[in-house]
């Protein structure tokens, strides 16, 4: 059992929790994802690490509510306990001194990109950040991407707050501006991550992109990960779950990503009934 040691509520869907796990952080390194199961019956679900703490022996995760097992997770306080932990799992993110490097995350996105930028900074790297959400009230963190940034853009998809627009708009303008940019990272909904890949490619910008939402078993076992990155198989579990964005055919990730929405949408209704049920 691991213990929830603390617990933020970043915005209305999105929540932050700091969970006891010594052995995973003193391993962990930047991009790579924890599977989680909260109780017996509870599917397995990816979620990349946001921060460790070796000396305090905890990890953070960042989830957005989007599923029954996230909203189940959201539904634990500090105290409570998950069940089932495991991690550091993944190829960790390629850290070196590359010149400058953009770093982008988009929604939840952004609680993962920032160690990798953080990381990435402290390699010596210029760092410019850019981080986009539908709203206001969807951003947090932006702060402590400030703080490992050299630059940091903000965007809200509906101009409530910082410039009004998608992340791919700044990204662009820094490509052309003349400054030699080396390596772009994008993090978020894989729609964002496509336009972002689409948007350097002209440039000629190497672009890494995560893909880990669409894992299972997290161990390269089920298979269910499987992409087609240059024409060749791929795991992300095992063989990411950064890849190169250049190459990851989208449209078939995108046609895997629909297979299950009819059970994940009876999985929700039959949660909430019974969750409303015990209230």
């Amino acid at each position: 059992m691991y213990r929830v040691v603390a617990k933020e509520k970043l915005c209305p869907a999105i929540d932050f929790m700091k969970i006891e796990a010594p052995t995973i952080a003193r391993k962990a390194k930047p991009g790579q994802f924890v599977v989680i199961r909260i109780d017996e019956v509870g599917e397995r679900i990816p979620l990349t690490l946001a921060d460790w703490d070796e000396k305090e022996g905890t990890i953070s995760l960042v989830a957005m509510q989007v599923g029954t097992t996230t909203y189940k997770l959201a539904c634990l306080n500090a105290g409570d306990h998950i069940l089932d932990l495991v991690g550091p799992l993944g190829l960790p993110s390629h850290i070196e001194k590359f010149g400058t490097v953009v770093c982008i995350g988009g929604g939840v996105g952004v609680a993962p990109i920032f160690p990798i930028a953080r990381a990435l900074r402290q390699a010596g790297n210029k760092v410019i950040s850019i981080i986009g959400a539908r709203s206001k009230d969807l951003l947090f963190w932006e702060d402590r991407l400030r703080s490992v940034s050299d630059e940091l853009i903000v965007t809200t998809d509906d101009g409530s707050y910082a410039r009004k627009g998608v992340v791919t708009e700044p990204l662009k303008e820094v490509l052309t501006k003349g400054e030699q940019v080396s390596r772009v990272i994008a993090i978020g909904p894989a729609i964002m991550m496509k336009f972002c890949s689409l948007t350097t490619k002209p440039f000629g910008v190497t672009t890494i992109v995560s893909l880990n939402s669409i894992m299972v078993d997290g161990t390269g076992m089920c298979g269910c990960c499987r992409v087609s990155v240059g024409g060749m198989t791929k795991f992300v579990c095992v063989d990411g779950p950064e890849l190169d964005g250049h190459e990851v055919d989208w449209e078939l990730l995108f046609n895997r990503q629909r297979i299950y929405c009819d059970e994940e949408k009876q999985s929700m209704e039959l949660w909430k009934s019974c969750h409303c049920q015990r209230s």
